[in-house]
């Protein structure tokens, strides 16, 4: 057997240089991203081959399986599962902060779960990936061999969308790691345009400049983003972040108390830091309570569902919420530390960069792009632009062309003849040769001129482009703009200026808005969306708006007061039925609740009223610094005499107006300052004079821009200017408001309300109508007005109860729950003094109508396709 050569080599040195080459190789080919368009090459060769099968945002799905296979196949000779695993996580609303992929079908979730296989899930780009890939086919990007060289992929894709910051970037190479988080949109292009408005003074810009638009990371999964780690005087992390290109920052679960019965209290979990493990952390935290390490929870359940997240961790009687968080913050990954490295590959070459250094490569990749992208139309142009003056040679003379034509004995012989006679060039000449003949009818001819016009616009356009760049800065400012008109959003992620574990309870429970319900079996319910309605009207004793972090003062109709937390109150998705009022109030077995005030924070130095006023027609205006000592078994807020009701309460700043309606047809309107403050328990003075039999069945503050409602026993109602009641002494017979006899019966509730404001009517048979104050007819002071609701024989209308707005929840005095279902009734006419025309509308904060339709409009967000190219 033969002895081939023998070659002595170091092993040192071999082993550094194979060594290098594999650092290099995973460096630049696998685990950094190109700060042009901000992929990875895996990422980029999927994205190509998606684009190349013709998977647009409006095509149909295909199977994952048959994606990877192209991949595979095509561009990227590895595994399978690293393939589909990039593909995955382009599809992942929790990881991308604006996906690349439309995946249909399970690909993972926030809780640990893993995607399906390939051959169960399928894909298309989303609307987004579009502005990565438009243009490449104009010759704006590089081509290279694939693995075999058999085919050409994109070394970098065009990209219009500043991904490396909005949907950030994880890898970790040999010897260097990069780790950029996701930012907002609409911020980055921003940042981008004030960066192009000022491009030649561009050393004069810093960080502080571009924070003014950028304000830090925006994880899709939301949550908290400290700015401060040790305080507000220690250094700003973000800022240090974004001017080196690395720190880190501490990111927090978004949480809020809610109150529960007997004195307990539960932490709601609705955000977690940006790829924390739902799963892990529930697991997290009881193996903490199982070991002792954490003390006082008693239960932990998973509630998230497709409107969003929610862990419930309850507690027991004997820990406070704020304790019990700051161990969670502590232990577990509800508070994590995110460290930046804005590492990505510039010419071939790792960097580490600066926010302004990453913004600034960005705007001279797309000058790159859309300068090649122009040459690239010119080139076309120009060559469209001589066919067409070619045609028009022709055509100008086209009876001699024909006669050349016919006349020559082969196609190559026309072809230099036309060459010759006309001095015309081998494409043009050919280019006649290929003309139809239905090209030389008229209307044919005056679209090759009409053509031939817009080309040499397109020309003179393009040519000017590229001779000022200046123009093409402008075009990239455009771009940004168009970016952030459709696919632009609001921040997820809050960015907390406080110190750093500065938790404030009222910070701590959700501030939204909600519906605060009282129902007639004597529950009290609460709704997360005011917009929805979700028990029927005729099951209402009152019904408000509030904030979910104010204080209510329940009173009940024997005037006592009783303090509780509008969080404390169950959501109907929790428990649709409510809870009985005696959980919230130590009321007796005879009181029930009849409204409730919600208690508004007050600036310092500043002091605003509770008034209440009765059935018989007793006012009373109380401090509400007197409500300190209010105590949760209840107080007397007003002092009744035997017979006499609660029939309402407000808030007023000490300044207002009161306005007191008879069921005798009678109102009054007198000033604040004739009721003089008085202590808790007393019971107020005289508002009005009432005739045997009759009491007050509406109390209010009038203000500018309001109207009273008056509704009758018959279902008749009106509208009428508050300027038409004059303003009186208290304690008198007031004036007018009303035209009742027999057939209307007396007045069942009065309403001073905006245009805006709503209120609902029951009728004793169960009828039920939800209106506005709008939809009612104007009336003058004495008339009838016009039929709200239409009742069946022997039916009246019993009840007016308004939705009160968050300064005053009130209601009537509540009557036995009807049983037929409610109904709809008719939309009351209009009366002369009320505008034609006038259409229901729904505000925000408040529920739609029963004469509206309850569902909001569709929001289609607009195609990439839609969008001007340039």
């Amino acid at each position: 057997m033969g002895i081939g050569t023998v070659k002595q080599i170091d092993i040192d040195q071999t082993m550094q240089v194979a060594y290098l080459d594999y650092a290099m190789s995973v460096i630049v080919a696998r685990a950094l991203p190109d700060v042009r368009d901000g992929l990875k090459p895996v990422q980029r060769r999927v994205l190509y081959a998606m684009y190349d099968m013709g998977l647009r945002h409006n095509s149909p799905y295909k199977k994952s399986a048959r994606i990877v296979g192209e991949v595979l196949g095509k561009y990227h000779p590895h595994g399978d599962a690293a393939v589909y695993d990039a593909m995955v996580r382009l599809a992942q609303d929790f990881s991308m902060r604006y996906p690349l992929v439309d995946g249909q079908g399970n690909f993972g979730s926030v809780d640990g779960d893993s995607a399906a296989a390939m051959r169960y899930t399928e894909a298309r780009l989303s609307a987004i990936a579009q502005d990565v890939l438009n243009d490449i086919e104009k010759d704006t990007v590089n081509f290279s061999d694939n693995f075999d060289g058999s085919l050409k992929e994109p070394a970098i894709l065009p990209s219009a969308l500043p991904n490396l910051l909005v949907n950030g970037s994880t890898g970790i190479a040999v010897g260097m790691a990069t780790n950029i988080p996701p930012h907002n949109l609409s911020e980055v292009c921003d940042a981008l345009s004030y960066l192009i408005d000022n491009y030649k003074q561009l050393d004069r810009i810093d960080v502080d400049d571009l924070m003014k638009f950028v304000h830090g990371p925006d994880f899709p999964t939301a949550g908290l983003v400290y700015r401060y780690a040790g305080g507000k005087d220690s250094e700003d992390n973000i800022k240090q972040a974004y001017a080196t290109g690395k720190g880190r920052v501490i990111v927090q679960a978004k949480t809020h108390f809610e109150e529960l019965s007997r004195g307990r209290s539960s932490i709601i979990i609705t955000e977690l830091p940006y790829q924390v493990n739902k799963t892990s952390l529930i697991e997290r935290i009881a193996e903490l309570v199982r070991d002792g390490r954490i003390d006082g929870i008693s239960d932990l359940r998973d509630e998230s569902d497709r409107q969003g997240m929610r862990v419930v961790i309850e507690l027991t009687r004997t820990v406070g919420p704020e304790a019990v968080l700051k161990q969670l913050y502590k232990y577990t990954p509800l508070q994590t530390t995110f460290g930046i490295t804005m590492l990505a590959l510039v010419d071939g070459e790792p960097k580490l960069l600066p926010l302004k250094r990453a913004l600034q490569l960005f705007i001279e990749h797309r000058r790159t792009i859309i300068t090649r992208r122009s040459e690239h139309d010119l080139r076309k142009a120009e060559e469209r632009g001589h066919i067409l003056e070619g045609l028009l040679i022709a055509l100008a003379h086209l009876d001699e062309v024909i006669k050349t034509i016919r006349q020559a004995p082969d196609t190559d012989t026309a072809r230099e003849r036309l060459m010759k006679r006309f001095k015309l060039s081998e494409r043009q000449a050919t280019a006649i040769l290929d003309l139809q003949l239905r090209r030389l009818a008229a209307l044919e001819r005056q679209k090759i001129e009409e053509e031939h016009k817009e080309i040499k616009q397109l020309i003179a356009h393009l040519k000017d482009l590229l001779a000022h760049p200046q123009k093409i800065l402008l075009l990239i400012k455009e771009d940004m703009a168009d970016l952030k008109a459709i696919y632009g959003d609001k921040r997820r992620s809050t960015i907390v200026e406080g110190e750093l574990g500065e938790v404030k309870p009222e910070d701590l429970i959700a501030d939204v808005p909600v519906m605060v319900m009282g129902l007639q079996n004597g529950r009290v319910t609460r709704l997360l969306n005011p917009g929805r309605r979700s028990r029927a009207e005729k099951e209402l004793a009152w019904y408000g708006l509030a904030n979910n972090r104010d204080e209510l003062l329940l009173l009940s109709q024997r005037g006592r007061g009783f303090r509780a937390r509008v969080s404390q109150i169950p959501d109907q998705t929790q428990n649709a039925d409510g809870v009985p009022a005696g959980t919230l109030a130590s009321i007796e077995s005879d009181e029930r609740l009849i409204c409730a005030v919600a208690l508004p924070p007050l600036p310092e130095g500043a002091e605003a009223y509770l008034v209440t006023a009765s059935k018989r027609g007793q006012v009373k205006r109380s401090a509400l610094s007197e409500l300190g000592g209010t105590r949760a078994s209840g107080t007397v807020a007003m002092k009744l005499d035997d017979g006499d009701e609660l029939v309402g309460a407000a808030i007023s700043n000490g300044a207002d107006e009161y306005l007191l309606v008879t069921s005798d047809g009678n109102a009054i309107c007198f000033g604040e300052d004739q009721v003089r403050p008085m202590g808790l328990v007393a019971g107020g003075v005289a508002g009005v004079k009432l005739a045997d039999n009759a009491t007050v069945v509406g109390f209010g503050l009038a203000s500018a821009g309001t109207d009273l409602v008056t509704v009758s026993a018959s279902g008749h109602g009106k509208r009428t200017k508050l300027s038409e009641y004059p303003r009186q002494n208290r304690h008198g017979v007031g004036v007018r408001t009303a035209e009742l006899n027999a057939r209307s019966g007396p007045l069942v509730g009065a309403w001073v309300a905006g245009d805006e404001d709503q209120a609902t009517l029951l009728s004793a048979k169960g009828t039920a109508l939800v209106t506005q104050a709008k939809l009612i007819g104007r009336a003058g002071r004495v008339k009838k007005g016009a039929t709200l609701v239409e009742l069946k024989q022997g039916d009246t209308v019993q009840r007016l109860i308004a939705l009160a707005a968050r300064a005053a929840i009130t209601g009537g005095t509540p009557a036995a729950a009807p049983e037929p279902p409610a109904k709809k009734a008719p939309t009351p006419p209009s009366d002369d003094n009320k505008p034609a025309g006038t259409q229901p509308a729904t505000s925000l904060n408040k529920p739609a109508s029963r004469t509206e339709k309850t569902s909001g409009p569709s929001h289609q967000p607009k195609s990439a396709s839609t969008r001007r190219r340039r």
